[in-house]
């Protein structure tokens, strides 16, 4: 029997010897391009790719990076990461090779230039991009091909191989710390006899032998240990940019030629010791980032982790195990006491308690029963549930909570762009100065010229400034994202610090939402009223609805939703109408004036309901909270229920009858006067004002339309939250400022210290490291704050 080609399905040549281990086992490949392709399956982790793949692949040919990508234009393997939105389609990628904000910069920048690509989000310190892109112009290979070409690895986040890949870079920066440590070591104790005589007047040859042995020990610490420094400085020079590991290769590679040459030529000074323990200083700093940007973003990323990999799917009354993954809407799952809820669903027999912490911040167990919502990742506690699948895994609302929360940090804060700018120039300027000081040093017949424009290259690269504003940012969205505050926006937490006013919405946000029925009068048959108005009422998503819910319910043909004012449909042949006085258009008799909804046929008003609403418990402490702003209640209920819940509250500016437009106007004359204005809102007649006010904010609980034009979505209904999130944006804006006075300050400082050659090599050295890791320390206090 023929034995094929485990990737491409083809005859395999006699002489092939190719393998690459698939599911577990060894397969045989015919030629390196398909090995190759298949070990980029592997390594991205999508091997279930060959469990459920139903076509052959194409064979690969070469082993040319392009061929070796386009396994991933397969649209069945396209469906686990590939999200399609209208002619876009979204993905979310690692990147490895990330070490400061200057990598998201550049790839920003280069993939901006790029056809097709419509947005590129780059989370330095999540190691992720989110891109959308138009796939019938670019194909999924050719944009991971883009990353590759400016000098990063590319592929499609799983949670798994994502923190397999963090693991991989954490060995390799231990590695190359490892190296370069004991090399300074050793390199120390010969610097340290020589500088001191320790062998009682060492002879010249001796001397000239300690020297080349230095030289030997810190080749491997420059070629090997210092090997990311110099392609980051490449990838971004081939780019067109000038970033911080420019001038620390100029340093590392100027010092270390130097000093070979004065070993060969036996004359100059020596600073292989210097060089070493600046890439060593400067890969502990690197490390220590790399751990604290992980500790940061692992709060922001867990939610994704809290998914399992497999489900009990029931098929014909029997439970199989199936790949969490490939569940579709419809499925059945089987759900057990203490097991993981693998996707969003509604749960069709059973009730039990739900830990949805990871989602909303809060461990106060929910009950849940036939009929309920359960979302994928969170925990059921007590009893077996039967769920109904109702989207798949990737459009979850964990994965949706995921993608937007990449998408925000596109929108940076404009102090964000200030400071990268500022990393920009400051490197220009710290080149020029450096050979400015060189040309100076040089021209009095100084010998250590060259050493001097070293320190200046080394004490001023201003790593710091560019971590000033990303390490913040992403402390400050991990600590919101632990409350259960998800930022839609970057800039967000910047206008947040700018508010002058706060409009907050009654009913749905003030209010439960939860209305009762307590009085109806009526021209005609109660239950006629009645069910003629939860007819009307079944077309609407407005809380009001729920009122009539359990009402039978008449055909409505031709039905209407006005926004904000009421509803109106034709129902046996006759035209009726339900919402507000104004709405209707009839006359309301003097007793009904106080009623809260009014329904009419064509001729006159028939019935007026009453209804009640309470408010939520932590309402006044809301008030309280922001008693230092004028707050404005909205609300398109009648004046004299508007007034009630005012003076419960304590707000004084209050705005009854609101239509959306009479919302909108509203906001825009604040905006006008020159105010900043917080809006808090959950309907459907909140969505323009949401999405005209400076800062918006809305329930979970809201309606889809509400959550679209918010900047801020509250994942729980707390409203002490809003105070909550007031304080993180003005500490994070601390901290941003903090930040970049630090490292300008610190700059600024050691720069004279530097060109007057006060500052040996080694001296900036450790003051550059020390200048990073404040800055990363004090942006972690954020994670802190409660």
């Amino acid at each position: 029997m023929t034995q094929s080609c485990f990737h491409c399905i083809q005859p395999l040549p006699a002489d092939a010897d190719f393998s690459v281990t698939v599911l577990g086992e060894p397969r045989t490949m015919c030629c390196p391009g398909c090995a190759a392709v298949a070990q980029a399956i592997v390594d991205g982790g999508m091997e279930d790719y060959y469990r459920f793949r139903t076509d052959k692949a194409v064979k690969a040919g070469d082993t040319d990076i392009l061929q070796k990508l386009s396994v991933f234009d397969d649209k069945q393997l396209q469906q686990e990461f590939v999200v399609a939105d209208g002619d876009c389609s979204e993905i979310q990628l690692t990147v490895e090779g990330i070490t400061c904000a200057a990598c998201g910069w550049l790839i920003e920048r280069q993939l901006a230039k790029t056809d097709g690509i419509v947005q590129v989000a780059v989370n330095v310190a999540a190691r992720r991009a989110t891109v959308r892109w138009t796939d019938k112009t670019l194909p999924l290979s050719a944009l991971l091909k883009v990353f590759s070409r400016i000098g990063y690895q590319a592929l499609p986040f799983q949670p798994d191989q994502h923190e397999a890949s963090y693991q991989r870079e954490k060995k390799s920066y231990l590695k190359k710390l490892g190296l370069a440590g004991l090399m300074t070591m050793q390199l120390m104790m010969l610097a340290f006899a020589l500088y001191f005589d320790w062998f009682d007047h060492v002879d010249t040859a001796t001397r000239q032998f300690f020297h080349w042995i230095s030289l030997l020990l810190c080749t491997p610490v420059v070629l090997y240990s210092g090997l990311g420094f110099y392609q980051s400085a490449w990838y971004a020079l081939k780019a067109g940019r000038l970033n911080m590991d420019v001038p620390v290769t100029v340093a590392i590679f100027g010092a270390f030629s130097a000093s070979a040459y004065a070993t060969i030529t036996e004359h100059g000074p020596i600073y292989f010791e210097s060089m070493a323990m600046f890439i060593f200083l400067l890969l502990i700093s690197r490390y220590l980032e790399h751990q604290s940007r992980h500790r940061a973003a692992q709060i922001s990323a867990n939610n994704m982790k809290h998914l399992p990999l497999t489900a009990n799917k029931m098929i014909d009354g029997d439970v199989h195990s199936a790949l969490a993954r490939q569940l579709v809407a419809g499925d059945e799952i089987l759900v057990r006491a203490g097991e993981t809820i693998p996707a969003d669903g509604v749960v069709s027999q059973g009730r039990s308690e739900v830990d949805e912490s990871m989602l909303t911040g809060e461990f106060e167990p929910q009950s849940r029963q036939a009929g309920d919502n359960v979302f994928g990742g969170s925990i059921n506690q007590s009893d077996v549930l039967y769920v109904t699948v109702s989207r798949p895994l990737k459009q979850s609302l964990i994965s949706q909570i995921m993608r937007l929360q990449e998408l925000a940090m596109a929108e940076r804060p404009a102090i964000a762009g200030l400071a990268d700018q500022l990393a920009s120039y400051f490197v220009a300027a710290v080149l020029v100065i450096s050979a400015l000081t060189f040309w100076y040093w040089y021209d009095t017949g100084a010998s250590h010229a060259f050493y001097i424009a070293i320190a200046v290259l080394v004490g001023t690269c201003p790593c710091a400034l560019g971590l000033a504003t990303p390490s913040a940012l992403t402390s400050a969205v991990a600590n919101l994202n632990r409350k259960g505050i998800l930022i839609k926006r970057g800039d967000s937490l910047e206008k947040l610090t700018q508010i002058t006013t706060v409009a907050l919405d009654k009913t749905g946000t003030l209010t439960e939402g939860q209305f009762s029925l307590t009085s109806i009068q009526t021209t005609v048959e109660q239950h006629q009223a009645l069910s003629l108005a939860a007819s009307l009422e079944a077309l609407s998503e407005h809380p009001i609805a729920k009122a009539f819910s359990n009402t039978e319910c008449h055909q409505v043909s031709d039905g209407r939703v006005h926004i904000g004012q009421g509803i109106e449909g034709t129902i046996n042949d006759m035209r009726f109408r339900i919402g507000s006085a104004a709405f209707i258009g009839a006359e309301i008799p003097a007793a009904w004036q106080s009623a809260r909804v009014f329904l009419a046929d064509e001729s006159a008003c028939i019935a007026a309901f009453w209804l009640s609403d309470t408010l939520r418990d932590d309402a006044s402490e809301l008030v309280i909270a922001l008693a230092d702003k004028p707050i404005h209640l909205l609300s398109g209920d009648a004046a004299p229920a508007v007034q009630e819940q005012a003076e419960k509250l304590g707000i004084e500016h209050q705005h009854a009858h609101c239509t959306p437009e009479d919302k909108l106007a509203l906001i825009r004359q604040m905006q006008s006067q020159g105010q900043r204005v917080l809006m808090v809102g959950d309907g459907i007649n909140d969505g323009p004002v949401l999405a005209a006010a400076d800062v918006s904010v809305t329930l979970a609980a809201a309606t889809d339309l509400a959550k679209s034009a918010a900047d801020v979505v509250l994942l729980q209904p707390k409203l002490m939250h809003i105070p909550h999130l007031l304080t993180i944006a003005k500490l994070c804006r601390q901290k941003i400022r903090q930040n970049i006075g630090w490292a300008l300050g610190y700059n600024l400082l050691i720069l004279p210290l530097a060109v007057s050659g006060i500052l040996t090599p080694w001296m900036a050295v450790l003051g550059m490291s020390l200048s990073s890791v404040i800055v990363v320390t004090n942006s972690l206090t954020l994670l802190k704050k409660d």
